[in-house]
């Protein structure tokens, strides 16, 4: 089975991704990326492929994967049931290697954790101690921001890099063929939409930044990443509402809504609820005012 390339969804105001993801399940896409990945499953199990191991998963497993490492969470059939009782949750942190700038990596003080993005390529397992500091720092990772947030994930990285409680989940780095005009595409088109998400994105106009015609580029983009465009561009919009309601930065759901480029209320709720499982105030709500992590 060939992995899929997965395009994460970026934050314009941060240097890297971090969510708490509570899904009916973890999905059913093998993909790759070129962001390392901690990855804390709270709630869900079932079977992990992480390059050429599968294993069994449950609740208080941490991950690390090292870039372009394949990978795919099959929760079991009763996730797959649609039982609101019954849902999958995770503490996702998504971040490229040159995430603080291109030198970071080459100063004499970050040569521990280079190692440790070298090791990370076969996956690590985290435990002990070690997880118990890392959780710490993951929610950390969720709920601040500024430079708050980078100390969290470089004390995050300093910690790993220093430990022993780790165990190599791949016999060694997994060989994939990646086409880098296909990345370096990708990479315009979010770059485009998430400079311009708040207007309308026609096809014809995406399309052009592509280099394809309109049917090519449909054809492609779904192939690519398993999503319309339509479907990402509705996405995106509705992660920057995420981030605007937790920050409290508008007055009204209502300014959030033509904020992030809808044009109707109803479709921004329905849209906001199809994703999310919760109104846009309900989400406010259990991110911003309730302890929700474990």
């Amino acid at each position: 089975m060939k992995p899929k390339f997965h395009l994460v969804p970026g934050n314009m105001q941060a240097s890297y991704l971090s969510r708490q993801h509570v899904l009916p399940n973890f999905g059913t896409v093998w993909h790759y990326h070129p962001e390392l990945e901690f990855h804390y499953i709270i709630r869900g199990e079932g079977v992990r492929f992480v390059g050429d191991n599968i294993s069994s998963f449950e609740a208080g497993e941490m991950l690390l994967l090292g870039e372009n490492i394949p990978h795919m969470w099959r929760c079991n059939e009763e996730y797959f049931q649609n039982n609101p009782n019954i849902t999958a949750e995770a503490i996702v942190i998504h971040f490229l290697p040159e995430f603080l700038g291109k030198d970071f990596l080459n100063k004499p003080e970050a040569e521990q954790i280079l190692v440790l993005f070298e090791r990370a390529k076969k996956g690590l397992v985290i435990t002990g101690a070690t997880k118990k500091k890392l959780l710490a720092h993951m929610k950390n990772t969720v709920k601040t921001t500024g430079m708050k947030r980078i100390l969290s994930i470089l004390s995050m990285l300093t910690i790993l890099s220093e430990s022993e409680e780790v165990t190599s989940i791949c016999t060694g780095p997994l060989k994939i063929s990646i086409n880098k005009n296909d990345t370096d595409r990708l990479t315009r088109v979010y770059d485009y939409v998430v400079a311009n998400y708040q207007k309308e994105i026609t096809l014809e106009e995406i399309s052009e930044i592509a280099n394809l015609s309109v049917t090519s580029f449909c054809r492609y983009f779904k192939m690519m990443t398993k999503k319309t465009f339509h479907e990402f561009l509705i996405h995106t919009r509705i992660n920057q509402a995420k981030k605007m309601l937790i920050e409290d930065k508008l007055s009204t759901t209502d300014l959030v809504c033509y904020e992030c480029g809808f044009n109707h209320l109803s479709n921004f709720y329905r849209h906001f609820r199809n994703i999310t499982g919760l109104t846009p105030a309900e989400y406010k709500r259990k991110y911003l005012y309730e302890n929700v992590f474990i």
